[in-house]
């Protein structure tokens, strides 16, 4: 069981809600599909065996993001990390750093793909971009190796009355994505 990666996710996630809506001292709810959990964790469980591996789960990362509670919800499992787990994640963030790079970036109107693929390429010379031919999303940008961070970043454009662009994203594991068959 991959207890690292699945930490990693939890705290990237709640890191990316910070930077966007702010710190507010609270816990917070993560939702992830069964599937989702048993990539990230390297398991192949069904719902029941996935709360028990999540219980053991618990136990590694108490320590850094407090008790962790579980609930059940559709297709899988809910996870809340209580305010002292919250704390901690925003006391890793320095405010600078690729994601945070990138959410200021597309948080701009009129800003063009160039500006956005440039934040990728400022964080490695290694940078896949990716036309897409899904009505999803426009580009599918990611770092092959990883660095600085193993998610598909999947960049909407949507256009602006005053010219340029607004580009959206929505950020998957590599499995999910791959699940997904764009």
């Amino acid at each position: 069981m991959n207890c690292e990666r699945l930490e990693k996710n939890i705290t990237d996630n709640i890191l990316e809600a910070q930077i966007k809506l702010g710190y507010d001292k609270r816990p917070m709810s993560l939702n992830y599909t069964l599937a989702s959990l048993n990539h990230i964790l390297g398991t192949a469980c069904d719902l029941q065996d996935m709360v028990n591996q999540l219980e053991k789960f618990a136990g590694h990362c108490t320590e850094r993001l407090g008790k962790l509670s579980f609930r059940e919800i559709k297709n899988g499992i809910c996870i809340t990390v209580p305010a002292e787990g919250t704390a901690y994640v925003n006391g890793m963030n320095t405010g600078s750093g690729f994601i945070n790079e990138l959410i200021e970036t597309v948080r701009e109107h009129g800003i063009s793909e160039e500006d956005v693929f440039a934040v990728f390429r400022k964080y490695s010379d290694n940078v896949v971009i990716e036309n897409s031919s899904s009505e999803e999303f426009d580009y599918l940008v990611y770092f092959p190796d990883g660095e600085p961070d193993e998610y598909r970043y999947c960049l909407a454009l949507e256009p602006c009355m005053q010219g340029g662009c607004h580009i959206t994203y929505h950020r998957f594991i590599a499995e999910d994505y791959a699940d997904f068959e764009f």
